[in-house]
């Protein structure tokens, strides 16, 4: 079993199967993708996301605005729990910081968001999907100051070193690798993979973005997970199934509201496995 810890169904290309999401998530059913984070990038998206949710029981959700998102109105920390709450969310995010198009918000205006979204996360107890780009510091700062390590969260599509997966996991995080793990030029990223330990890594596809090899160049799409997976497999030298199995317990120990949703199936293999009890 693999589950997509971060995908933007809202978003798939049109290349993709015709444009028909169910389409792309029978295909990762086929290569036993058995759950998916669609994961929010604005308040404005959640009543579509919720629908992809009702339609497919295998579809979590969660709630917030990217940091280069431009809402209308900026959302306080309330309308975020709101949202939330009246939509079903799982999860809090995606948040967080992105210098390297600071041009298109602030600074000072992705710091205060963060922090309200970091304040929705702990009224709520739901954890926290965290993007940071070329904001090394000043991620972990807020995170520091206002995550509550109880809830955790994650650094979704990981593309920094070892340490600072180190640090991020010692304030209560997770560390979610995308298919950029595969690419060539990755080796810090692959570095991760090996040394980090197992039961701190998700995986994802972050997709349409980012597919990984051998798909480079095409929209991504869920069920090229396993490609991820795989790498991680080759790079510590153990099993898929041990890299499918413990990064789904991971997922569930994390996003616990998604939990109530897994199959008896699923929760007895899980459980067989001594992954969850």
């Amino acid at each position: 079993m693999f589950v997509d810890s971060h995908c933007h169904l809202d978003r798939l290309s049109d290349k993709t199967h015709g444009g028909d999401v169910g389409a792309a998530l029978d295909a990762a059913r086929r290569a036993q993708v058995t759950q998916f984070l669609a994961v929010s990038t604005s308040l404005e998206g959640m009543p579509e996301l919720a629908a992809l949710s009702r339609a497919h029981d295998d579809v979590v959700i969660s709630a917030g605005l990217h940091p280069l998102h431009t809402p209308a109105q900026e959302p306080d920390a309330n309308a975020i729990i709101d949202a939330a709450a009246h939509f079903g969310a799982v999860a809090i995010g995606e948040t967080g910081l992105d210098y390297h198009y600071r041009e298109s918000v602030p600074p000072d205006v992705q710091h205060a968001r963060f922090e309200r979204h970091l304040i929705a996360a702990r009224a709520l107890g739901l954890p926290v999907i965290v993007h940071t780009r070329d904001a090394r510091e000043d991620t972990l700062a807020l995170l520091e100051k206002h995550l509550d390590p109880s809830v955790g969260g994650v650094l979704h599509c990981f593309t920094e070193d070892i340490d600072m997966a180190r640090r991020a996991v010692g304030l209560g995080l997770y560390i979610s690798l995308s298919g950029i793990v595969t690419f060539a030029s990755a080796a810090a990223l692959r570095d991760v993979a090996r040394r980090l330990p197992l039961d701190r890594l998700l995986i994802e596809t972050d997709s349409p973005y980012l597919a990984p090899v051998p798909h480079r160049g095409k929209p991504n799409e869920p069920a090229w997970v396993v490609e991820v997976a795989e790498c991680i497999a080759q790079e510590r030298g153990i099993s898929v199934d041990e890299v499918a199995m413990q990064t789904t317990a991971n997922f569930y120990r994390l996003f616990r509201a998604a939990a109530p949703d897994v199959s008896a199936e699923q929760r007895d293999a899980l459980s067989r496995a001594g992954l969850i009890r």
